[in-house]
């Protein structure tokens, strides 16, 4: 029943993708976006093969990661209301961010490569954190400790930004809304590398995500390791995540609504759950970017912005529908 919709995804999918070409400061026909696609000579190339294309493209591969990442997590955690910022990991990022932008370090990579360092040791105090009852990974004890993590990291950001210069202020608050602005091919490789990996191993683990549905018992004697799975998906997500916030800042709500939406029309197995999420998350941060970019010319709005404009009504509408 679902094959039939896999099209439509994929069309959905290359049609934001598409939309993402053609709008934005300067809209540029159907017709000359696909001559600069096929020759880089193009009047039209400068601007999309240089600046929108690896744009699209990164944007497309967040959003998904973002999806992916929040539907394991939702699973992980059995709470529909998990997402990939719940445990810890963007507020470590941000405290690293915030530090380095209030000190003024300048550099292309400084600031993606200390978002990226806070997440990872932020994961990595909240895995510690949670290992108890001799180092059983506990997903309610995971929860509470990203809960305790994200509050103090909070705590630290506006202490720093409470001392920082009205610039330096506004650039924090810039990245902490999340943006695209900054996409580059090597960004995107640079991305692309990162999450290759992680994605390629929760998508091995589809079944596993399945049978903790059933619980620790129920998942063990059918064969799979709950402690083990769990820590793969920990590790995994929390990968994707870092790499997400350390490239494009905090971007909420696509790691929250998307995976809701699609089990309403997948259902709940993460054989197709997953794939489809991901073809579904990239294309919608593909749309806010084109939105946030389309809406005031020249002036952009974080994209940040645009997706919890989106995302908390839409979200609201599928609790709806769920509790009906």
């Amino acid at each position: 029943m679902t094959r039939g919709r896999w099209p439509l995804l994929g069309g959905f999918a290359l049609a934001s993708m598409a939309a993402g070409l053609m709008l934005g400061a300067v809209p540029i026909a159907p017709g000359e976006v696909w001559a600069a696609l096929r020759d880089a000579g193009a009047p039209a190339g400068p601007i999309v093969r240089g600046l929108r294309l690896p744009r699209v493209l990164q944007g497309f591969l967040v959003g998904g990661s973002l999806a992916v990442s929040g539907a394991v997590l939702q699973a992980l955690i059995r709470n529909p209301l998990a997402d990939p910022y719940l445990l810890g990991i963007s507020g470590g990022a941000a405290i690293a961010a915030v530090v380095v932008i209030a000190l003024g370090l300048t550099g292309a990579w400084i600031l993606p490569l200390a978002a990226f360092g806070g997440a990872m040791a932020a994961l990595l105090l909240v895995y510690r954190l949670s290992l108890v009852q001799g180092r059983r990974l506990d997903a309610h004890i995971l929860l509470l400790a990203g809960v305790v993590v994200s509050a103090f990291t909070s705590a630290l950001v506006s202490a720093v930004l409470t001392l920082s210069e009205a610039a330096q202020l506004r650039n924090a608050f810039l990245w902490m809304l999340g943006g695209l602005g900054g996409a580059s091919w090597q960004s995107l490789g640079v991305f692309a590398a990162y999450s290759v990996i992680p994605l390629v191993v929760l998508a091995r683990q589809a079944r596993g995500f399945d049978l903790l549905a059933l619980g620790d018992d129920a998942a063990r004697h059918l064969g799979a390791d709950p402690v083990r799975l769990r820590r793969l998906a920990y590790l995994a997500t929390g990968c994707l995540t870092a790499a997400a916030v350390a490239t494009c800042g905090m971007i909420g709500f696509v790691g929250l609504v998307v995976p809701h939406a699609i089990r309403r029309l997948w259902g709940p197995l993460h054989l197709t759950l997953l794939p489809a999420a991901f073809l579904l998350g990239g294309a919608f941060l593909v749309l806010a970017d084109t939105l946030s970019r389309s809406i005031a010319p020249p002036v952009e709005l974080p994209v940040g912005v645009v997706t919890s404009l989106v995302g908390v009504p839409l979200f609201a509408l599928l609790l709806r529908r769920t509790l009906r």
